[in-house]
């Protein structure tokens, strides 16, 4: 739920601010929230794993939300959605299982396959939804990537919480999710900084250029719902299952994420899910109830 709402607010505030300054200041102001929980009632920068949080927030939420970012108004929340859990859930599996050794019983998998059927089924796009060819090309290999860097950060996590535990520490969400932000908000600063200069190389006047002005006073809002339903509460909630669940079981439960976007793409922007979508949501919940019983 709090995903839905993060990328929600993530479409409104790409589309006033530019895709690759939404992301960045909602990484930092996420940062900010993360660290006043992390520093007085977490673990600050404790827990022996700091460095591979870091680098699993490099790649998941520096490289792939970088990636998603730039897949939301090409594709738009469903298809993006779509390709970014759907693409993140058999990749955290088999990486997980390569390198930790992990593995799924038969049934675990199968209920995760139904679960990415329902999702696949409920989100695809309708025919009255045409998408340019080129377009459409550039949204998919940037999705693809999206979900890449979501299992691949999802497996380091997992990593980051085996050393931890290895070493006799106890870490919580809220501070992993903040260790892990601080390598996102790294990745995320850099295009961000690139595109600011060459702004003001093009036009040094206070104000001009995308994303300035009024169109950046009415997005703050956007940013800061973004901010909190995703990057701090919700990966902080993220990260408690990934620090005592497979990601080849988190993540295609956080897939049906997607799901909870229907009634509101039809109250904000009158997108009417149709009969299908309903029941891939159906098939996709019912894929969750199995695998909460075979576990």
């Amino acid at each position: 739920m709090l995903f839905t709402i993060s990328v929600m607010a993530a479409s409104r505030s790409t589309r006033l601010l530019g895709a690759t300054a939404a992301n960045f200041w909602r990484i930092l102001l996420g940062a900010g929230l993360l660290a006043l929980w992390a520093h007085t009632v977490g673990g600050g920068f404790g827990g022996g794993a700091v460095g591979l949080f870091f680098l699993s927030g490099c790649v998941g939420f520096g490289v792939g939300d970088l990636a998603l970012f730039q897949t939301l108004p090409r594709l738009g929340p469903r298809l993006s959605l779509l390709l970014n859990n759907c693409v993140a859930a058999p990749c955290a599996a088999l990486i997980e299982w390569g390198w930790l050794g992990t593995k799924l019983s038969a049934l675990e998998v199968g209920c995760g396959l139904v679960i990415l059927l329902g999702v696949g089924l409920a989100l695809a796009p309708e025919d009255h939804q045409p998408i340019p060819p080129r377009r459409r090309i550039i949204g998919t290999g940037l999705g693809v990537i999206a979900g890449f860097g979501q299992g691949f950060g999802a497996v380091l996590s997992r990593k980051a919480f085996a050393i931890a535990a290895g070493a006799g520490q106890w870490i919580d969400g809220g501070t992993a999710a903040y260790q892990r932000i601080l390598g996102g908000l790294v990745v995320a600063a850099v295009p961000f900084a690139w595109l600011e200069l060459r702004r003001g190389l093009a036009d040094p006047r206070p104000g001009s250029g995308p994303g300035r002005g009024g169109g950046r006073a009415g997005a703050w809002g956007w940013v800061g719902l973004n901010a909190l339903a995703g990057p701090a509460l919700g990966v902080g909630c993220y990260q408690w299952a990934l620090r005592t669940t497979p990601s080849g079981l988190v993540l295609p439960v956080v897939a049906t994420t997607p799901l909870t976007i229907m009634p509101l793409t039809y109250a904000l922007d009158g997108d009417r899910p149709s009969a299908r979508a309903v029941l891939g949501g159906l098939v996709a919940v019912a894929g969750v109830v199995g695998l909460a019983l075979v576990r």
